[in-house]
């Protein structure tokens, strides 16, 4: 069986490609989108099968603003999307409407028509139809609580009107050329397996499953169980916006042949620990080096006079230029955590919680930026492990979806089901 797809939503997620590391500035008269580079520009090789776009993100809606500019919005629809996303004609893109967007409007803020000529326009391979998220899960465990009452009736009503735009949706694709895609929406697995079972007796043969972005794995597997129950064996399914991606290539044996997530990028800069992933499954906190002018609780800590701003500004360039001396073996690992912890102490980082200095031993120990074959470990070394400014936690965030996809095409990391259900 082939390997499980990864496909990378589209967020404006990309690094600027004359950054200096040392002077820490870039090309001043660059334009972002144009001049800056996705991760499938700055590795050799792709780091994900596809990507996926959603309306919203473009096109914005009534309450929300889009994150593409007028300029780029009006090149998007001009150019379409894989020559605006500078990809490869062979590599599939998947369209989505972006239902966390308007999760708390009381109906989706577009018309299937528009969705489909949307996909349709913009050149996109697979177009997901219009569907209205459904929040409330009845979650497996001792704190499981039913769905019931006020609750109950909203979630069936999203339910079935994501069910009608989907049987819309796939009588106006059929003459569009994109592959349309229903959305399965549940709060429970038994729901989810009948909004399955449903989409497929209007004909369609590929399905994504919605609203997976809080489940635990546990609760993920048990949807899968349930719709496996009723899926054709010829059903594909594909997981939307997942954000517990460890165990994902277990997720075959019930169908699922691509999923979405952010979750590598985000944890690059989100995670209190997890920040840089390697092939071996061992994950690694950030050595954090704080910007004096660029932080904001530390800029706050200097004006109220808690701490001395250039005693700060000579720890903050102490601890970058010895991290650099460290990976050259010009400096020891002890003497390093001691600058480290020094500037730890003056930043508050450790203030009303332990230090993470242990953490980042282990990090500066293992060296694992040197054992990665990545193009951003090679290029740039222990930058990738600092944690510090959009530069180096995106390009790190950019290594986080390097190591998910060559896992996924090595199949590493499977885990037996009663490991997966007890996660």
């Amino acid at each position: 069986m082939s390997a499980i797809k990864f496909y990378f939503p589209d967020s404006h997620d990309y690094v600027d490609p004359s950054f200096d590391f040392i002077k820490e500035i870039g090309n001043e008269h660059r334009v972002r989108q144009r001049d800056d580079h996705y991760p499938h520009e700055v590795f050799k090789h792709r780091p994900y099968d596809g990507m996926l776009v959603s309306k919203a993100i473009v096109d914005g809606t009534e309450k929300g603003t889009s994150k593409y500019t007028i300029a780029q919005r009006q090149r998007f629809f001009r150019q379409g999307v894989k020559r605006f996303l500078r990809l490869p004609h062979d590599v599939p893109v998947m369209g989505d409407c972006g239902a966390f967007s308007y999760a708390s409007e009381y109906l989706p803020p577009y018309t299937v028509e528009e969705v489909a000529e949307f996909y349709d326009t913009c050149g996109f391979d697979l177009g997901i139809s219009v569907d209205h998220i459904i929040f409330a899960f009845e979650t497996a465990g001792l704190k499981s609580k039913k769905v019931q009452g006020d609750e109950l009736i909203e979630c069936k009503r999203r339910k079935q009107l994501t069910l009608d735009l989907a049987g819309d949706f796939l009588k106006e694709s059929r003459s569009c050329r994109f592959t349309p895609l229903g959305v399965a929406h549940g709060w429970n697995p038994e729901s989810m397996a009948d909004s399955v079972a449903a989409l497929q007796k209007m004909g369609y043969d590929r399905i994504t499953l919605g609203g997976m972005v809080p489940l635990k794995t546990s609760d993920i597997m048990r949807c899968l169980e349930a719709v496996d129950q009723v899926r054709n064996p010829s059903t594909q399914l594909h997981l939307l916006g997942i954000s517990r991606v460890e165990h994902v290539e277990a997720y075959k044996r019930y169908g699922v042949s691509s999923f979405d997530s952010t979750s590598p990028l985000q944890q690059a800069f989100k995670d209190s620990k997890k920040n840089y992933h390697s092939l071996d499954g061992q994950s690694y906190i950030a050595v954090r080096v704080p910007q004096v002018d660029g932080n904001p609780a530390l800029m706050r800590a200097i004006k109220a006079g808690k701490v001395d701003q250039n005693k700060a500004k000579v720890l903050e360039k102490e601890c970058l230029e010895i991290l650099r001396k460290y990976e050259k073996r010009q400096a020891t690992l002890s003497d390093t955590l001691t600058v480290l912890r020094e500037y730890e102490v003056i930043t508050g980082i450790v203030k009303g919680k332990a230090s993470l200095l242990p953490q980042y031993e282990q990090t500066l120990g293992d060296r694992p930026w040197e054992n990665c074959s990545c193009d951003i470990c090679r290029t740039i070394g222990i930058e990738t492990i600092i944690f510090r400014g959009a530069e180096r936690n995106r390009r790190r965030g950019f290594h986080n979806i390097f190591v998910l996809h060559e896992k996924l095409k090595k199949g590493l990391g499977l885990l037996e089901n009663k490991q997966l259900v007890s996660a």
